[in-house]
């Protein structure tokens, strides 16, 4: 099993930065892909980005491409979302996800979730 724990979220201008972290516990945690998804206020929960185990692939949303990057210390059993040039529409609950599968985007894939980090971008 394996608990997630994201922080870091918190109110920025538009076009400032935030550093999401997301702490997993749980001996299994290194052989897990990740994946970070987002909920705006009256949307649906969506996709933003994701790693596989190793940390070798990356995939985005094209609504982050150039903008935000994800990576992973598998010795601290962190996972980082960098959020840069950030857009009053990316303000939403941010969620760290973890899986054993290899559709990245499908949020079915993912069986354990974080609680959820608020980031707000004001204009």
């Amino acid at each position: 099993q394996v608990q997630l724990v994201e922080s870091g979220g918190g109110l920025v201008q538009a076009g400032g930065s935030l550093r999401l972290s997301c702490a997993a516990s749980g001996r299994a945690y290194p052989t897990y892909n990740m994946g970070w998804f987002r909920q705006a206020p009256g949307k649906d929960r969506e996709f933003v980005i994701a790693i596989t185990r190793s940390g070798a692939t990356t995939f985005y949303a094209d609504s982050v491409k150039g903008r935000f990057t994800i990576s992973r210390d598998n010795a601290k059993n962190t996972v980082y979302l960098q959020m840069n040039s950030l857009k009053p529409e990316d303000t939403a609950v941010y969620y760290c996800a973890a899986g054993p599968g290899t559709y990245y985007t499908v949020q079915s894939n993912y069986n354990y979730w974080g609680q959820g980090t608020q980031v707000t971008v004001s204009s």
